[in-house]
């Protein structure tokens, strides 16, 4: 048995995440699937490897979005989801899933809030405009990678 298996922790529920990012709202499933273009545009546009095919997404009733997605931190999956506001602004980024035995710091809302007001036309680069946290580098840059990608989706796809 791997030890970051037996580590494995769920914060969030996607119900959870949604009440938690957009509280007063009603969201609406709408999953996306990427054209080869798109994927292509998308990994162009942030400089991140490509995403699933499948995006999970759901609209807001204001116009927003919420994207859950899932990054490698050193050797399992981070999953987290990402409100992005009307205007295209970043609302909230919140850790769901974390089954590192290390780095689970990245939960905290301080590391978090760094995200918050961020457009896509932010650097995203750990250490210049994201704060790295000692011990959990891996998890702190692969995140920050995905909420780049998380935005540049919302460029090219969501955004209407």
């Amino acid at each position: 048995m791997m030890a970051g298996s037996a580590l494995a922790a769920v914060y969030l529920t996607v119900e959870e995440a949604q009440q938690l990012i957009f509280p007063s709202e009603t969201l609406t499933s709408t999953p996306i699937i990427l054209s080869a273009a798109q994927r292509d545009a998308i990994q162009k546009s942030s400089g991140v490897p490509i995403m699933p095919k499948i995006q999970r997404v759901w609209q807001s009733e204001q116009g927003g979005f919420l994207v859950i997605d899932d990054v490698i931190g050193k050797h399992e999956l981070i999953t987290y989801a990402v409100g992005i506001n009307p205007d295209g602004s970043l609302r909230q980024v919140e850790i769901m899933e974390y089954r590192e035995a290390y780095g689970y710091e990245i939960r905290k809302k301080k590391w978090l809030k760094q995200f918050v007001g961020k457009t896509s036309a932010a650097s995203f680069q750990l250490n210049r405009d994201i704060k790295n946290i000692s011990g959990a580098t891996l998890s702190c840059r692969h995140v920050t990678e995905g909420v780049k990608r998380v935005m540049a989706l919302y460029e090219i796809v969501l955004k209407k």
